[in-house]
């Protein structure tokens, strides 16, 4: 698990630690993928990371020979694992894609990638012959769901953890994973503090609010600490946190995923089998179009989208009870309707809520007979409701993310 606060930017890690440089000589002794030259000089390395004593990088191949090139990988690994001042080296494989060609960038759906963005991850079940598996479930978790958002700003954290906290009060063990590296929010909503403890193997113990069994970065790096990390970096941030936890038996994990549809999304897409998407919504055109996005993206990536949930759907006056539509009103429903999905509910905008989360009370627990409290429980009852329908009409295929040559 990585418990390291800060990224040095000269990536060499302080007091005499393993540097840059000392790595890609040992990674010089790789031969590349066809026997000709080594893996440094064919430029086949991407930007290696010295995060304290571990060390994260990745190896650009052909997708096509992703399966065939796993044991350079393995060799990759070893040689900087075996390097003094190194406890840990993470390395992943990742598209060598020709310049224009679609499908690249952070998201699902083609563009080029910004400049100095690492290639679309590799890891998970890929389109063609040969393909790798699809990575299994996490061992003792029945179900996975996703809860995103196009954008930023609509809620979708608070959202998160009311969902988490309805789902147990309608009698589900669950667990919650902050997937938001760069802006985790957990910790202060739940109003947990410390860090997790390390148990046997490179176990960690969750942290614990409210019933619910949480892990987050939040935990692992000051509150204002910023995280200045490239895409492989978060890869293996969430794939620690979803498989280095000893989560226990949970009936569901709520992964609050971050606004968009980059690296974070594709790495859940791909590591495990998620039940199904929550997509968090204002009422209002600009929001609803990013919404949108982050909907098709999850139906590219075979994961069944639950429903839609209109955050701050209106506003009730404290003192007169009128009510206002400051964002509008009812376009994510209209939205739901247009695409074929379910309509889960409507959260007001109020300020109870946003004074208890800011509290770390969600409003599920601190005042569970609240007509908040209920909204959330129906949410809950109708994105359960949605998972065992998907269950009924059979096993679905494994997430696939499709390289378009």
């Amino acid at each position: 698990m990585v418990k390291d606060k800060t990224e040095t930017s000269s990536n060499t890690a302080a007091g005499g630690a393993v540097t840059k440089e000392q790595i890609l000589a040992e990674l010089a002794r790789i031969k590349g993928p066809d026997l000709s030259g080594n893996i440094v000089e064919l430029d086949l390395v991407s930007e290696v990371v010295v995060h304290g004593s571990k060390v994260y990088f990745s190896i650009k191949v052909d997708p096509a020979r992703a399966e065939e090139l796993e044991p350079l990988r393995d060799a990759a690994e070893q040689v900087v694992s075996e390097m003094d001042g190194v406890e840990k080296a993470t390395v992943t494989l990742t598209a060598d894609r020709e310049p224009g060609s679609a499908g690249g960038g952070n998201g699902a759906g083609g563009g080029p990638a910004s400049p100095g963005a690492p290639p679309p991850p590799m890891t998970g079940q890929m389109g063609g012959p040969g393909a790798a598996p699809q990575n299994a479930g996490v061992p003792g978790i029945k179900q996975i769901i996703a809860v995103a958002s196009g954008k930023g700003g609509v809620g979708k954290s608070t959202t998160s953890v009311n969902l988490a906290l309805a789902l147990q009060a309608n009698g589900l063990t669950v667990g919650v994973l902050d997937a938001d590296i760069y802006g985790p929010s957990m910790p202060r909503l739940l109003g947990i503090t410390g860090r997790p403890q390390p148990i046997e193997g490179n176990m960690l113990k969750p942290m614990e609010g409210y019933g619910l069994k949480v892990m987050s970065m939040g935990f692992l790096v000051e509150e204002d600490t910023p995280m200045i990390w490239r895409g492989p970096m978060v890869m293996s941030a969430l794939s620690q946190m979803l498989k280095e936890v000893a989560w226990g038996e949970l009936d569901v994990l709520v992964v609050d995923m971050p606004p968009g549809t980059g690296d974070a999304q594709l790495t859940m897409a791909q590591q495990v089998p998620l039940a199904g998407a929550v997509i968090v919504s204002t009422p209002q055109d600009l929001a609803l179009i990013d919404a949108r996005k982050g909907l098709n993206m999850f139906r590219q990536v075979n994961v069944p989208v639950l429903g839609i949930v209109e955050n701050m759907s209106y506003f009730l006056c404290p003192g007169c009870g009128e009510r206002s539509d400051i964002f509008g009103h009812g376009g994510a429903r209209k939205e739901a309707e247009k695409l074929g999905v379910p309509f889960l509910g409507e959260v007001p905008l109020h300020m109870d809520i946003r004074e208890k989360s800011d509290a770390g009370q969600p409003v599920v627990v601190s005042d569970p007979d609240s007509d908040h409290a209920k909204v959330y429980r129906g949410i809950a009852a109708l994105t359960w409701a949605e998972i065992e329908r998907h269950q009924q009409s059979g096993a679905r295929a494994a997430p696939a993310i499709v390289m378009e040559s």
